[in-house]
């Protein structure tokens, strides 16, 4: 028999330890080389773990929901259990290895018998949350053990398998209709007025951290004002059309914002600066982070050096972002870093917010969403499609000069987008 250990991938420097997502694979399993067999959740990013090798999966060393570290080992593979193990024979493999492996299960019946329908510690406490009895739940693991993972698939369900019971006995009552399930259930009370408790996952933990580290640390305040967009809209209609021709993605209106907020930045450094102790950082580089949402929560992944590139190469790395962040494949090195960031709630409806910095920056943009206002030009009320800007800042080292001036230079771009082509 020749093992291979499955380990967990190299963690960056600023992450300590991981939490193991659900197997996809149940000891016994075939698997093909490069297969993902188990997602890593850090506070950052999901990493995905890929079989080192093709086999058969021998033992799962850590349950779903366990808390590991780099490089240590999670599983291991026999190699020697089945070599047919292509992406495309996969469930081939499976089938077979399930008729080699019944005749010395049937042999070992009577050991894995009294195993059989025993729930392991976590998925014992577990059914106790949920009230679930003793047999009432199918057991996967090793001869038969319940595990953690066999519970949360009941929870969700609805209603474990129904445990044997006497032909004389009473139908069990119907279960009531659980609440869609958001994440892996902790505990349930289904009546008339159903509660679930769902545990943070580690990155919605790492956002409320850090969220309630910027409130606590920084002397947050925010300046308003707000933008006339018609020029930039009557602008962005004309080449609208060539743009995506020549380039291959739509021009929106990020990469606006995001030169708007370099040209701000070049003028007042120090809106692009940090604290570090008792020391002001000024960055002479402009990495901007675009808040992204993504089906796990709020990511800011890092545009760097935005300053050099062009609309383009803006709107593609933008376009970039969010088909990653919707798929789960951010990597650590794209959500690190930064020196200011930019929230764009407008996408969701909102008229006007107050964002929180993303520490260890000292500012952030929020942009929200245009719509056409009474406003008043040479003594006439007139209508304009008009946006309010929120930046907020750490006055600890930005001052409120600073701030609302850099922030008429962002309104200023916008509303003469011709200022940002000429970089005046």
């Amino acid at each position: 028999m020749a093992i291979v250990e499955v380990k967990v991938p190299q963690l960056s420097e600023s992450v300590a330890e991981a939490t193991l997502l659900q197997w996809k694979k149940k000891p016994g399993d075939a698997v093909a080389i490069d297969e993902i067999i188990i997602e890593v959740e850090t506070d950052k990013v999901v990493l995905e773990v890929p079989a080192p090798a093709a086999g058969v999966l021998a033992q799962i060393v850590c349950d779903d929901g366990a808390t590991v570290v780099s490089d240590q080992v999670i599983a291991r593979i026999d190699t020697d259990g089945k070599t047919a193990v292509s992406p495309l024979e996969v469930k081939a493999v499976a089938s077979d290895a399930a008729v080699a492996a019944a005749a010395p299960a049937a042999a070992a019946a009577d050991i894995a018998g009294s195993k059989a329908g025993v729930a392991m510690p976590a998925a014992a406490k577990l059914m106790a949350d949920n009230q679930l009895a003793a047999g009432s739940v199918a057991g996967t693991g090793k001869d038969g053990r319940v595990t953690k993972g066999d519970v949360l698939a009941a929870v969700a369900a609805g209603a474990a398998a129904p445990a044997p019971a006497p032909k004389a006995a009473a139908p069990a009552p119907a279960a009531a209709k659980p609440l869609p399930a958001v994440a892996a259930p902790m505990a349930m009370n289904l009546g008339e007025r159903p509660e679930q408790r769902v545990p943070m996952s580690r990155l919605r933990a790492r956002i409320a951290e850090r969220l309630v580290q910027s409130q606590s640390t920084n002397a947050i305040l925010t300046t308003f004002n707000e933008v006339n967009m018609a020029p930039l809209m009557e602008m962005r209609k004309k080449f609208q059309e060539k743009f995506e021709k020549e380039h291959g993605v739509k021009l929106g209106f990020m990469s606006f914002f995001v030169k708007a907020a370099v040209a701000a930045l070049k003028k007042y450094p120090v809106l692009n600066a940090s604290v570090d102790g008792n020391d002001i950082v000024y960055h002479g580089y402009f990495d901007i982070g675009i808040a992204v949402g993504s089906p796990r929560g709020l990511v800011v992944p890092v545009i760097r050096n935005a300053d050099q590139m062009s609309f383009a190469d803006i709107e593609k790395k933008i376009a970039e972002f969010g088909q990653k962040a919707k798929d789960g494949k951010l990597g650590i090195e794209e959500l690190t870093g930064g020196t200011f960031s930019i929230s764009n709630g407008g996408t969701f409806g909102s008229m006007l917010s107050t964002p929180i910095i993303n520490p260890p920056q000292s500012a952030i943009l929020g942009v929200h969403a245009t719509k056409d206002r009474a406003v008043v030009e040479n003594g006439q009320v007139v209508v304009r499609p008009i946006n309010y800007l929120a930046m907020s800042y750490d006055h600890r080292i930005i001052d409120g000069r600073e701030a609302v001036l850099g922030l008429v230079t962002m309104k200023d771009a916008l509303e003469d987008p011709a200022r940002l082509l000429f970089d005046i």
